[in-house]
């Protein structure tokens, strides 16, 4: 199961905090790490100091220009945050999310991403709509602000003992092994439906870009919450393609 967590930095600003993440990883048994346009040099002498033996995550790192990039393979995607957001979107608590897991990773190919933002600024508004829900650590109000590599070990040590406990559930009841018209649409599946989705829908005059009034975020918040499979997928799409047909509608130049 820890093999198909990967934890998703974006924006990070200073290679210490790479290195404490990748410290944090390797405690919890996680090796899986993705740096999405660092602001920072990754391998610096600060970076492997801090990751104090783990510096081979670093150096195994893949480095994405984008969160879409970095996501393309997963089946599930949660933001950390810790500011309230103007579109509500689901929220979980660490323990919550850990208790998942077992789940959401029993497929082989399942690949779940916990992406983190920037020191200063954590994840936009845009980088949170692209993820399934939104994770919350419950910090003191009064001093609510995390270090990037505590808010990773936090998480991390949920995963670790979401993994234990599935051993110890296993010894007694075996998982049984979700189908394959069980497998769930990948983030870049879902992110060619959401454009295919919104061209259609200013195509047949739904959707104005000038005034969107949130209509593709709101859309966004749906189909993630359905947690929509392949086969679902195709049939969606597939209802976008006549639905262009019927208006007339020209698919763009491939």
């Amino acid at each position: 199961m820890l093999e198909r967590i990967r934890i998703v930095l974006i924006g990070t600003s200073h290679p210490g905090n790479i290195g404490g993440v990748a410290r944090a990883m390797h405690n919890m048994g996680l090796a899986d790490l993705a740096l999405v346009a660092p602001r920072c040099e990754v391998i610096t002498q600060d970076s492997i100091s801090r990751a104090s033996g783990a510096d081979h995550l670093l150096h195994q790192a893949r480095v994405h220009a984008t969160l879409e990039e970095a996501v393309a393979d997963c089946t599930l995607a949660v933001g950390a945050s810790a500011r309230s957001r103007t579109l509500p979107w689901p929220m979980l608590s660490p323990r919550e999310l850990a208790d998942r897991l077992p789940t959401e990773c029993q497929a082989t190919d399942a690949r779940v991403a916990l992406v983190f933002g920037r020191e200063d600024s954590g994840l936009t508004n845009a980088e949170l709509q692209r993820c399934h829900a939104h994770v919350h650590i419950p910090t003191n109000a009064d001093f609510s602000s995390l270090n990037l590599a505590a808010a990773v070990q936090v998480l991390a040590y949920e995963c670790r003992m979401a993994w234990l406990n599935q051993a110890d559930d296993q010894a007694d009841a075996p998982a049984t092994v979700p189908s394959d018209s069980d497998d769930l649409a990948t983030h870049a599946e879902l992110e060619r439906y959401f454009e295919h989705l919104e061209r259609t829908l200013i195509g047949i005059d739904f959707h104005d870009p000038d005034q969107p009034r949130q209509l593709m975020a709101r859309l966004r918040r749906l189909y993630l919450r359905a947690r929509p499979e392949r086969m679902e997928m195709n049939i969606l799409r597939g209802i976008l393609s006549a639905t262009e047909k019927a208006a007339n509608i020209k698919p763009p130049k491939p």
